[in-house]
């Protein structure tokens, strides 16, 4: 982090801090403090000159930096002033570093706010916000699952069901089901014990998984778009061959998503293999993944404009009979 983006780093701090005077000392008189003494010790002790050192004195607006030379890691205490940000008991003495390049000081790391605003008291309060929410989700999940396998097994059941319709029904059912199968399965290998890091997991079982759960969840988006399309096409078409139509809808709702995650899954095998493929720090890698559902959501948006406006026109059309307009409403 360079001097220049520590001043908006400064300025929350500032923002965050209590009033002054419930402060013992103001966060402005701690920096002003440590700057003065920074200045005294580099004017008492230059060595910039010296060809020993590739890196100076460095004053960064929080810590002072010594001289150090090409190669070498300095580590610094966080300063004082994030303590008065952090409860007593709570508050966990950071370090941050630089290294000195040939280009100069690199930037710290860890950064400021990840080493020096720590609460231990917080990863607590982190770690039960995740269970509650893999609890909710996992509860969500289930009675989808079990409303959903209802579902089909009715459908499936009554031959009077059975029709292009209820087929597309059918079908987004499905993919409802697979994507609670998939995030059950995903949950399963990525945190089978609580205390495992699933970053350093790179098992070709881990990443098969990843790819089905990024199947389910397009399929599932795509599925969504092909209801909204059917139904369009419903009130569009005069004469609506629904066969020949339902054919397109399968290979676009499960043969879109099978060319998506294939481009996606050779594209992290060959410039972004790293662990589980379950970060996805490579954006544009991502938007092959992303830009699928994004458009299916959009395109969607549109398609229910469209079917609202049309069924108002047809309300308001003067050959509507009673019968018909009760059908439109």
């Amino acid at each position: 982090m360079s001097a220049a983006n520590i001043s908006p780093l400064i300025l929350l701090l500032l923002l965050l801090s209590p009033s002054v005077s419930n402060q013992q000392v103001p966060t402005n008189c701690v920096i002003k403090r440590e700057q003065e003494k920074c200045m005294e010790m580099i004017e008492s002790d230059d060595p910039g000159n010296d060809p020993e050192y590739g890196c100076p004195w460095m004053w960064d607006n929080l810590t002072c930096w010594q001289p150090a030379r090409i190669g070498e890691v300095v580590e610094v205490n966080c300063p004082e002033l994030f303590s008065q940000y952090i409860s007593e008991e709570d508050f966990e003495l950071g370090k941050v570093s630089r290294n000195c390049t040939e280009y100069g000081w690199s930037e710290t790391f860890p950064l400021y706010i990840d080493a020096c605003l720590y609460e231990e008291g917080n990863s607590n309060h982190t770690e039960m916000y995740f269970v509650s929410v893999k609890a909710l989700y996992t509860v969500g999940y289930s009675t989808s699952l079990v409303s959903l396998t209802m579902a089909m097994v009715i459908l499936c059941r009554f031959r009077k069901l059975h029709c292009t319709r209820n087929f597309i029904h059918m079908n987004l059912f499905v993919s409802f089901i697979l994507r609670a199968i998939s995030v059950f399965i995903k949950d399963g290998v990525l945190y089978t014990n609580e205390d495992s890091d699933h970053c350093f997991i790179h098992t070709l079982e881990c990443r098969a998984v990843m790819i089905f759960f990024h199947y389910c969840v397009l399929s599932n988006y795509f599925w969504l778009f092909i209801e909204g399309l059917y139904l369009f096409t419903l009130l569009v078409e005069t004469f609506f061959p629904e066969k020949r139509y339902f054919y397109w809808y399968i290979i676009i709702g499960w043969g879109t998503p099978t060319l998506c995650v294939t481009i996606w899954a050779v594209l992290r095998l060959h410039f972004d293999d790293i662990g589980c493929w379950d970060m996805n720090d490579n954006v544009a890698i991502w938007w092959v993944i992303k830009g699928p559902v994004l458009a299916s959501i959009m395109i969607n948006f549109v398609l229910f404009i469209g079917i609202i406006i049309i069924l108002v026109q047809k309300l308001q059309s003067p050959d509507i009979g009673g019968n018909e307009s009760s059908i439109y409403l």
